[in-house]
This record gives C-alpha cells, structure tokens and sequence, in this order.
C-alpha cells in the first residue's frame, strides 16, 4: 500500500523535485509546513472517502508501539503543507501522520480543493498554538492568503477538523 503511495508521489513531482527529496532537504516549491492537533481511532483514516490514502498500519499491522489497530488504536498527527505553483499560487495538502514504534508515517494525504479553486498566493500557515499541544483530538490552523498579489492584507481563512475528523474549511471571521 505505501509503495502505491510512493510511486503516486514520484509521478506527481517534478524530477527536480525528487532529487532534492532524495538529500533530505524539502524541495524549494514548499513555501509553508505546520504540523498541530492530533487523532487518535481505532478504525480506518478520518478524511472523507473521496480524500482517503493508506491506513496507517505498518506492514505487520501494528500501529504504535508495536500493537495491532484492533486492539489499541492508531494516534498521530496532522500537518498542512502549501507546495508554490509555476504561475506563484499555492496548493494546499493535508496529510494525517501516524505514530508508529518506527517513526512517522503518511496515513492519508489530500489536496484541499477549496484552496485550489481559488488561486490563491499563500503567505502564512499558522497553528491554533505554538506549543502543537491541543486538549482534544482535532485540528485548527489558519492560511492567509492573497487572490490578489496586489492587495496589501491577506485573507484570513480556517482549516478545523473536529473530534469525529469532519473538515471545515471556510474564511476566517473576525
């Protein structure tokens, strides 16, 4: 299942883009990373069917510090990244990182559409906290963007994902 994943990915970058993975460094299209909230299931991934990716077992099938899904659960992480376009607009994917006993592991990972349609220029991610730590499971983050380069304040726009993982994407308001 994750080498699908990987070879979905391969295709989708850009050779570049690969080689520099390939050092370690993050290729230079990633303008902004935040990593905030968490989940925790027993069950398959919380994004919606049509946004799923891979569960997050490991090949044996355990989850975190070795136990099957089944009988302890998985638990992780999100993290939203904004990949710059060639034309300076962004897109924007969420991803749900697991826990595991042998490090993190990409469990789902979808574009958020919203962003998409927008065309948008981003130019700031921000977790709810600066610590990462949220008292229940979930995630809330804001993007500011710009659909103007031109204007002079970015909008402000919310990425919560609630305890039950239902995705709310909508402009901030104030």
């Amino acid at each position: 299942m994750y080498k699908a994943l990987l070879i979905a990915l391969c295709l989708a970058l850009p050779g570049s883009a690969l080689y520099a993975q390939e050092s370690g460094i993050l290729p230079s299209n990633v303008i902004f990373v935040t990593s905030t909230g968490y989940w925790e299931e027993s069950g398959g991934a919380l994004l919606p069917d049509d946004k799923a990716g891979q569960d997050g077992a490991g090949e044996d099938g355990a989850g975190p510090d070795g136990a099957t899904p089944a009988a302890e659960g998985r638990r992780g992480y999100y993290k939203l990244i904004a990949v710059r376009q060639a034309d300076g607009t962004a897109r924007i994917h969420l991803q749900q990182i697991a826990a595991t006993a042998s490090g993190p592991e990409v469990t789902s990972s979808a574009e958020l559409e919203e962003f998409s349609a927008l065309k948008a220029y981003v130019t700031d991610i921000r977790p709810e906290t600066s610590t990462g730590i949220t008292p229940q499971p979930g995630m809330f983050a804001t993007v500011y963007l710009k659909t103007d380069p031109a204007a002079t304040e970015p909008e402000s726009w919310t990425v919560l994902i609630d305890d039950l993982g239902d995705i709310k994407i909508e402009r901030a308001t104030n």
